[in-house]
């Protein structure tokens, strides 16, 4: 159930302790609307520092362990639903067969997803979302977008949030109180997985720019599956990804 958040946990460390380390400015072409993201990233940085960094800390502090992995597990789950449709999209039909295996699997043994029962059966986790879709498609990701509360994201994620809100399980729950309850449990868990990048962020030069590249390279990792052309300059040298060394800074 982890593997997918481990992987995006790699990419950011990666970012934060290798190529993080330069303080020269340059514009970035992808990133024409830097004043305004900025901006934007400051006011955000504010609200999670006031609410959600609070929450999430009290909530790693009072929640038993095994209560906090099923929370996690369960809104994995969920997660499959969209996953399962563009991974249709993209022609993953592998994946998509053995996705929705893991939905029926973890939605009946697994308690409604609290218990990844899955991934011991040897049934691999997968993420797609309409954003990747787009991508395997051939479009572009287009300009850097730093959205006031929403976070990281470019033009061409954009188009694909509505797709999968639609998607999404929380979408088909009419009951108001039970799908606020839905989208709070979801966010804070959200944050309290983040926490274990918090003291990356707080050394960066350029916390800015680092989150930006960090979220830029995992989108392009999400895209090619993890095997970005070899001619795309996106990777610097000397920032390579390398899976058996940096899964080792996780474990």
């Amino acid at each position: 159930m982890e593997n997918i958040f481990k992987s995006s946990l790699v990419i950011l460390v990666l970012i934060l302790s290798g190529c993080a380390s330069s303080t020269d400015n340059y514009s970035d072409p992808n990133d024409p609307f830097e004043s305004l993201n900025r901006a934007t990233y400051s006011f955000n940085k504010a609200i999670d520092s006031a609410v959600l960094k609070p929450v999430a800390k009290g909530y790693d502090t009072v929640a038993p362990e095994p209560f906090k992995v099923g929370v996690s597990n369960f809104f994995s789950n969920l997660g499959e639903l969209p996953t399962i449709i563009n991974g249709l999209l993209q022609g993953k039909f592998n994946n998509a067969f053995s996705d929705t295996a893991r939905f029926v699997i973890n939605s009946t043994l697994g308690i409604a997803g609290l218990i990844d029962v899955a991934t011991d059966l040897g049934l691999d986790e997968h993420d797609e979302d309409f954003g990747q879709t787009l991508g395997a498609w051939g479009f572009d990701s287009g300009s850097y977008l730093m959205l006031p509360f929403l976070g990281p994201t470019t033009v061409r994620d954009i188009f694909g949030v509505p797709i999968d809100g639609y998607l999404s399980f929380s979408r088909q729950v009419d009951h108001v109180p039970t799908k606020n309850t839905l989208y709070l449990f979801r966010l804070v868990d959200l944050r309290y997985r983040l926490l274990a990048i918090d003291g990356q962020l707080d050394d960066a030069l350029d916390e800015y720019s680092f989150v930006k590249d960090a979220f830029l390279m995992r989108r392009e990792y999400q895209v090619y599956d993890g095997n970005p052309p070899e001619e795309d300059d996106f990777y610097d040298d000397d920032c390579e990804y390398d899976e058996d060394c940096y899964d080792e800074i996780i474990d």
